[in-house]
């Protein structure tokens, strides 16, 4: 594991500090090597989170909403990470960060 800084967005991303994440089984695929990731990379494919920052042309989510996401570049399992921000969509009220990271695929 590798401390790394997860910069600002840029435009049509968005910066998420994760709450929680999902763990499906592509996550045990590219953890053994049977699916290979690019190194230095990411892991896990569902999150949810706050927005901290938003890049230009974001306009559907903004700073403070509680969002969540299913694929996109892996990287969930970071902290913190910069990503499309069209992946994200915002979490209702009644609906925890847990619930909404895990329902966000099917598997």
């Amino acid at each position: 594991m590798e401390e790394i800084d997860a910069g600002q967005p840029a435009e049509g991303q968005a910066k998420i500090r994760h709450t929680a994440v999902g763990v499906n089984f592509i996550d045990t695929y590219h953890r053994s090597g049977l699916y290979p990731i690019p190194l230095p990379g990411g892991l896990g494919s569902e999150g949810a989170g706050v927005v901290e920052a938003v890049g230009p042309g974001v306009t559907h989510v903004r700073v403070g909403d509680r969002v969540a996401y299913a694929g996109g570049p892996p990287g969930s399992y970071a902290e913190v990470r910069v990503m499309p921000a069209d992946r994200l969509v915002n979490i209702p009220d009644g609906i925890s960060d847990k619930s909404a990271a895990a329902m966000m695929l099917k598997a």
